[in-house]
């Protein structure tokens, strides 16, 4: 089974170090006839040119994840659209589970449960937790890797232009379409925001930042809390 109906987008920023292994990891996927498009947000260490260089496609559009995607999104033709986070890899089958889960109805959408990798021995129950609880509310993370039909994503007017909680705000418009699914395979995702500021600092500022939002607060004033 090919999946020639799926285009994975990925937004990039000054990523040169790790874009050559991510490339790698994205071939098989080309290789079977999915789009595969990075989308640069004006990196300054050569991250576009090393993915020109390495045989990938790559656009370039002003910065910021949800620009970028939506970005990606009106570049591609696919049918069905997967939305992946730079340090996130897909399992080697995540193309066929998507095509044939979106396949079955036209507004369809999902993501995935996600592992993280890293030093700090609470990142199994973070993950745990993330996908528990994405499954209670059917809110998804970007680190989960959103997917959908492009028919629902241009219904729901694609990720919302804000600097942090796009993938929030889109689940949101996109369960009232429709329940997503919640794929039990994982897609693995780097823990070095938790490695190097701290487990439970990370959690606590996740919360915060959550509840914040929740109450109204501005997603620019949030963005900056989160750097």
């Amino acid at each position: 089974m090919t999946s020639r109906n799926l285009a994975i987008i990925v937004p990039v920023l000054n990523e040169v170090n790790a874009i050559h292994d991510l490339i790698n990891h994205l071939k098989p996927y080309a290789e079977r006839g999915n789009e595969v498009l990075f989308v640069d947000g004006g990196s300054q260490d050569g991250t576009a040119a090393a993915i020109q260089s390495a045989g990938g496609k790559v656009i370039t559009s002003a910065a910021g994840r949800a620009k970028q995607m939506n970005a990606g999104a009106r570049a591609t033709s696919s049918q069905y659209l997967a939305f992946l986070h730079a340090d996130t890899r897909l399992p080697s089958n995540a193309d066929h589970i998507m095509v044939a889960l979106l396949s079955q109805k036209t507004l369809a959408w999902g993501r995935f449960d996600v592992k993280i990798e890293g030093q700090s021995r609470l990142l199994p129950i973070i993950a745990f937790m993330m996908n528990w609880r994405s499954r209670l509310t059917h809110i998804a993370t970007g680190d989960q890797v959103l997917f959908m039909s492009r028919s629902l994503f241009e219904i729901v007017g694609c990720f919302p232009d804000q600097p942090l909680m796009e993938d929030i705000e889109i689940s949101k418009q996109l369960k009232q379409c429709a329940p997503p699914y919640c794929v039990k395979h994982k897609v693995t995702t780097s823990g070095r925001r938790w490695d190097s500021r701290g487990s439970w600092k990370t959690i606590a500022l996740m919360w915060k930042l959550r509840w914040s939002y929740w109450r109204g607060e501005s997603p620019e004033t949030l963005a900056e809390q989160y750097r």
